[in-house]
């Protein structure tokens, strides 16, 4: 017989930390935040005790580059955002008990105890090594403040930990002609010591406790973590040269910092004091009990650090519960395109309610009903108008008005009594006891988009029933069979308004306002006698409206504008170069000139050999323009030209200067001319 599970005393539920160096989108709302949402909701329900983290993780090198772009400090950009992030999840009814952020002090206080405990138990390692430095900025790199050529698919755009044309991993000593974000110059090597996680002391344990004890795991978590234990784990550095985040609190570290990988998991462990010191609670029940029960939801970038780094950490530790599950979602896609925060490629969800006010709950239902679960999803703004005026409107919304507005007119909106019972009654109240626990065991399982279909089933049972009854025609002959059709209806959007709850809490909270009802719990939901006869009932109004094409245009011309800005974009502009003095500027001999002759050179796609009269002789030069010039069109064209290079061979031919050229955002290349006619010879200062 197999041993029962036993239900845990509390549940702490941990959302992934959003960076905040931007606002959230669509994506994120899918792949963590309305999971996590309808699972401490469905809970909450239950009577279970629940704690449902949140917070803004504001530490890291994408903080720090938006700072320099913004040209303010990293606290500002946090404040900034922070804000907005809190805002947009409030805006979509994400419960959290508590929204912190890692830059907080007992963040800071918390994030240090947790690295001294491991120090002094010995689980680090020291390492010198050699990393990336600009000596411009007299400070080291970041694998984000390296780009280079990538060396599998010549990506001359790659950064120092990925690049993002051919998805591979990196190491920044991989580029080739690393160059510093900071000042564009070649950066050096500079040994530096660091401290490391000894990430393949645990392996073994690793292994058992995930291949062996929790192969019940998603299929995409276990496939991921496997795949990592199999390659096998290497020591990982907790920190880096950095003047943001948190200090590491040891002699001789300083201008170091904790790494965002190990400062940032342990930002719930930090909300979870700062929730126990607002409320009054203790915060280590719910996360060194054994009879609590941890969950993190995540996206699949997330995978590693949640089920192998941060467990690695609480392990080492010593006093720390382990996560029961992950329930990391694939990604979601816009419009059959990656959602990208750089190209502007998103639906925000600030801007998403200046375009739809109060349709906060017809977004969680298509997400929710498109949720990346076991692969990547797509998001489309066609498919979320079928959505609302399908379902949303046309099933449950049609049912909901149908069942008002009939008790209304017959009853002046007082519950009728039952009278007697059929076998077609005796039937759907069956099934309206069987959908708690359909949703219910669906949502334990991780399974929201099955559970979401099954409360649409009940609003589609209940169409039906109304369909098949036809009590607008009944009224004529036969009023006491009207009463049960009704009272039974009006059950049923009673049970609506509990089990759509933990999915679309605003249309559940218009729906107890229409019933004059509110009970809120799982367990009397399934029942026909939550409303009793001659109760009078509150207005009827529509719970959802059709969206029309003018709205979903608007929206999908919005995206196509973004396209189009990207498609000009899709070169960016170099970063500045460091400085020169007049007198290495002054060197360069820049004359106007006059090309005499041109022709391609052979075997090449790129490359034209011209003749140039400089004014002061005639001369070769070999330039890469065949892309963008014929040469027949370009004879007696006015040019600026660096005469005194030093002469290089360029496929056999020694030329002899380089000729100007302007690059766009495309990447093609044009004359820097004069605008009035110059004589060749003419200076350029």
């Amino acid at each position: 017989m197999l041993e029962e599970i036993k239900k845990p005393k509390r549940y702490t539920i941990t959302s992934a930390l959003p960076y905040a160096n931007g606002p959230v989108h669509i994506g994120h709302l899918a792949g963590v935040y309305i999971p996590a949402d309808i699972y401490a909701r469905y809970l909450r329900s239950n009577n279970e005790d629940v704690l449902f983290i949140g917070g803004s993780d504001e530490h890291g090198v994408p903080i720090t580059i938006k700072a320099k772009q913004e040209g303010v400090s990293p606290q500002q950009i946090v404040d900034k955002y922070h804000n907005i992030i809190k805002e947009s999840f409030k805006d979509f009814g994400i419960t959290f008990d508590v929204y912190s952020r890692t830059s907080a002090k007992i963040h800071h206080e918390t994030a240090s105890e947790f690295f001294t405990n491991l120090y002094e138990k010995g689980e680090f390692i020291e390492k010198v090594s050699a990393q990336y430095y600009d000596e411009e900025n007299n400070q080291f790199l970041a694998d984000r403040y390296i780009t280079g050529t990538c060396p599998h698919c010549n990506n001359e755009k790659a950064y120092g930990d990925q690049c993002e044309s051919c998805g591979t991993s990196l190491n920044a000593t991989d580029l080739i002609n690393p160059k510093s974000v900071l000042s564009g110059n070649e950066p050096i090597l500079k040994e530096t010591k660091h401290w490391f996680l000894q990430l393949d002391k645990y392996e073994p344990w690793l292994k058992k406790w995930i291949l062996e004890d929790h192969k019940e795991w998603k299929a995409n978590v276990y496939g991921q973590c496997k795949s990592w234990l199999d390659q096998g784990l290497q020591p990982r550095a907790v920190t880096r040269d950095l003047d943001w985040g948190v200090n590491v609190p040891l002699k001789g570290a300083e201008g170091k910092v904790l790494y965002v990988w190990f400062d940032a998991p342990i930002g719930y462990i930090s909300a979870s004091k700062e929730w126990a010191k607002e409320t009054g609670k203790d915060w280590e029940v719910y996360w060194k009990d054994k009879e609590s029960k941890l969950v993190h939801f995540i996206g699949k970038d997330n995978i590693v650090f949640h089920c192998i780094v941060f467990p690695s950490m609480l392990h080492a530790e010593g006093s720390y519960i382990l996560p029961e599950n992950v329930p990391a979602n694939e990604f979601l896609n816009l419009e059959s395109d990656k959602i990208s925060t750089s190209r502007n490629w998103a639906v925000w969800l600030h801007e998403y309610l200046v375009d739809f006010p109060e349709k906060q709950d017809v977004l969680r239902y298509v997400l929710t009903a498109n949720a990346p679960e076991t692969k990547d999803n797509d998001f489309t703004w066609k498919d979320f108008q079928l959505k609302n005026n399908s379902e949303l409107v046309a099933i449950f919304g049609n049912f909901v008005n149908r069942t008002m507005v009939l008790t209304q007119k017959y009853w002046n909106g007082k519950v009728p009594e039952i009278s007697t019972l059929t076998d077609i009654d005796n039937a759907v109240i069956k099934d309206i006891a069987e959908f708690p626990s359909r949703i219910g065991k669906s949502i334990e399982n991780y399974r929201f988009r099955e559970a979401l279909s099954e409360l649409m089933n009940l609003a589609r049972l209940g169409n039906k029933y109304l369909a098949e009854n036809e009590p607008w025609k009944l009224i004529k002959t036969d009023e006491e069979r009207v009463k049960t059709i009704l009272n039974i209806s009006i059950q049923i959007v009673a049970n609506l308004a509990i089990e759509c709850r933990p999915f679309l809490p605003f249309s559940s909270d218009k729906l107890f306002k229409m019933l004059n009802f509110n009970e809120t719990e799982w367990k009397k939901s399934g029942k026909i006698d939550l409303i009793p006869a001659g109760s009078q009932l509150g207005e009827a109004f529509l719970l959802f409206e059709q969206i029309e094409d003018d709205a979903i245009n608007l929206q999908i011309a919005k995206l196509l504008n973004t396209k189009k800005l990207n498609d000009e974009k899709t070169v960016e502009v170099a970063s500045a170069k460091s400085n020169i003095s007049f007198d290495e500027f002054a060197k360069m001999d820049i004359r106007i000139g006059k090309i005499i002759t041109a022709e391609k050179v052979a075997k090449t796609k790129k490359l034209l050999k011209l003749t140039i009269d400089t004014g002061i002789d005639k001369r070769t030069v070999v330039s890469g323009i065949a892309e963008y010039y014929e040469p027949e069109n370009i004879i007696g064209k006015r040019v600026s030209i660096l005469v005194n290079l030093e002469p290089k061979e360029i496929k056999g031919i020694m030329s002899q200067g380089m000729i100007l050229m302007a690059e766009n955002s495309k990447g093609e290349l044009c004359f820097v001319s004069p605008t009035n006619e110059f004589n060749e010879g003419s200076c350029v200062k």
